[in-house]
């Protein structure tokens, strides 16, 4: 790596022979815009925002590729991203203008051509010794828009690059990384902001959104996820986030969590970003009695201002670490027999969520996996009904009581996004069976150092599998149909209008599924795990699909049991790029 204070951008070559210099880069596309963004859902040529349209239906309306020929289908090529920083690959490419963009491990952003796979450039961010990542060095991916590719880094920076050389254009400093900011989703660009959440919620934080302007890097607004905390807009104070010590005692709220670890989700039909919001800290719920809004929850959020339109609230008074970061998705459906304009979720808790996105109001929970243990379910007014005996209990001494709780804090699905397809109308959900034994201990916050009360272990369900990606009618909660997997599911999901349904596997294969029916139909193994979200798009009259390669996140830092069961998976960092052989 070069060093220096913003990191550096490396040429795939580097000098040598001028008389064997390489041509000239030919003229490229001014770059998307605001209105290139909001049309990406079904721009095939291209794939300009993550979740594959403001939506993140993770929905192509692309059939070259179809359930009766993907079986077919062979390597275009693979891109080693390089180097030993290889750990949790859990990007998902853009793809724009012959380039496919990917953000790699420790902070890193490469181009590559999207035709041959050769390296263009890369971007290291240089990263300080006391970065404190919680589960793992990841990174989820970039925005594009314009000449510029924008990412964010570990150490709480958000880099604004030229997408044509790797050269800095802004670099701005969003938190305090000492104090355990950082920075793992891929931003989104609305009405030309960069709209972003902040990790670190295991470190006593305070969760926020925030947005910059695109062109300059500047804070247009933030707006915290935690109650009592002070917003901003163009400078100035704004609005206090809900009411000073209405759900939180004392000066709690202070370091109360709520990380918006994920990113969000934006609806122009109601000029809405949805942004999830992480567990409250600490842990330990005994210390916090109350709601401890806006912690656990889905945000809907001004775009222009913001401001909080309305919110819901998964988990009230969270004791299980079960944040509501996961996706919230826009849909359309009728919900008998009125068309309804909806958002779902599938959550940490183990409920699939369906609520109306105008104005936050629950339609329905149902179980998505086998076992839940902290609740019975949702009452009409969306309230959880806990069960008292699965809640941690106060610590007496060094620790407190153990219950077993299903799921686990990793989640009935964590952060791997679910896809929805416009089809079929159903949603495909990444998910797990596992729970946990749980007991609370005391604690008091530190600055930088991890802020629960807690510990824990977690423990798979059942012998022969973990993970199950499940197909879901939101309509009426039911499972269509389920595969099983040995290893946790820990990629996102992509499904088309080919009839398929791709995601990837820790054993290291990318698999394509029947969309009606989970009939397993193609499989390819890259050689590490798949811990990436995949794409498609066509070029030059041909589909392509793109998935990163290279094991890592949470489940190994975190599983326990479950974690010795995946001990012996290679890690990697890798691109790999499929389509259909020329016939």
């Amino acid at each position: 790596m070069i060093s220096g204070s913003t990191g550096a951008a490396r040429a795939a070559d580097g000098p040598g022979d001028p008389s064997k210099a390489p041509a000239p880069v030919p003229a490229q596309a001014a770059g998307p815009t605001d209105d290139d963004l909001m049309a990406s859902a079904t721009n095939t040529s291209s794939v300009l925002t993550y979740g594959m349209g403001p939506r993140a239906q993770r929905f192509s309306p692309l059939t070259t590729i179809n359930a009766d020929n993907v079986a077919k289908m062979v390597p275009a090529f693979a891109s080693s991203l390089g180097g030993e920083k290889q750990r949790g690959q859990e990007s998902q490419p853009i793809v724009y203008d012959g380039v496919i963009y990917v953000t790699g491990s420790y902070s890193r952003l490469f181009a590559f051509d999207a035709r041959s796979g050769e390296k263009l450039w890369e971007y290291d961010a240089r990263l300080p010794d006391g970065i404190m990542p919680c589960c793992d060095v990841v990174n989820r991916g970039a925005a594009i828009y314009g000449d510029k590719i924008i990412f964010g880094t570990l150490d709480a920076h958000l880099v604004a690059l030229n997408r044509k050389t790797g050269k800095v254009i802004w670099n701005k400093t969003l938190a305090d990384y000492s104090a355990g900011y950082s920075f793992t989703a891929a931003p989104m660009i609305v009405k030309g902001k960069v709209i972003y959440g902040n990790s670190g919620g295991e470190f006593g934080i305070i969760g926020k959104v925030e947005a910059r302007d695109v062109n300059t890097g500047e804070l247009v607004w933030s707006r915290p996820t935690v109650e009592g905390n002070m917003g901003m807009l163009n400078g100035k104070e704004s609005t206090m986030t809900g009411k000073l010590n209405a759900s939180w005692p004392g000066d709690m709220y202070k370091n109360g969590g709520g990380a918006t670890w994920l990113g969000g989700t934006y609806d122009p039909d109601t000029n809405s970003l949805f942004f999830g919001t992480g567990n409250p800290g600490p842990w330990n719920s005994n210390l916090r009695p109350g709601d401890n809004l806006y912690t656990s929850s889905v945000l809907a959020i001004d775009p222009d201002t913001g401001e909080i339109k309305w919110h819901y609230q998964y988990t009230p008074h969270d004791g299980w670490d079960f944040d509501g970061v996961n996706e919230f998705i826009p849909f359309d459906a009728t919900i008998n027999g009125k068309p309804m304009k909806l958002g779902a979720q599938a959550n940490r808790n183990g409920f699939f969520f369906v609520l109306d996105r105008t104005n936050g109001k629950f339609i329905s929970a149902t179980p998505f996996v086998s076992k839940i243990t902290w609740a019975t379910g949702y009452d009409k007014k969306g309230r959880p009904m806990f069960d008292p005996n699965n809640r941690p209990g106060p610590p007496t001494g060094e620790k407190g009581n153990t219950v077993f709780s299903a799921p686990s804090f990793l989640g009935g699905k964590n952060w791997m996004p679910m896809a929805f397809s416009q089809q079929t109308g159903m949603f495909y959900v990444p998910s797990n069976e596992w729970g946990m034994d749980i007991w609370n201990e005391p604690i008091t916050y530190k600055k930088g150092a991890a802020y629960l009360g807690a510990g824990f272990t977690i423990k798979p369900l059942y012998e022969d599998h973990i993970g199950v990606l499940r197909a879901i009618d939101p309509t009426t909660g039911k499972i269509k149909w389920e595969y099983k997997n040995k290893a946790p599911l820990w990629g996102g999901v992509l499904t088309t209008a080919g009839n398929l349904v791709f995601t990837g596997t820790p054993e290291g294969y990318l698999k394509a599924f029947d969309a009606k029916t989970g009939k397993e139909l193609w499989k390819f193994n890259t050689g590490s795990g798949v811990v990436g979200s995949p794409v498609t798009w066509e070029q030059d009259g041909e589909q392509y699909v793109a998935v990163m390669s290279g094991w890592g996140g949470a489940v190994p830092l975190w599983g326990g049991e479950v974690a010795k069961a995946v001990k012996e998976i290679s890690q990697g960092g890798s691109l790999w790029v499929f389509k259909l052989p020329r016939q």
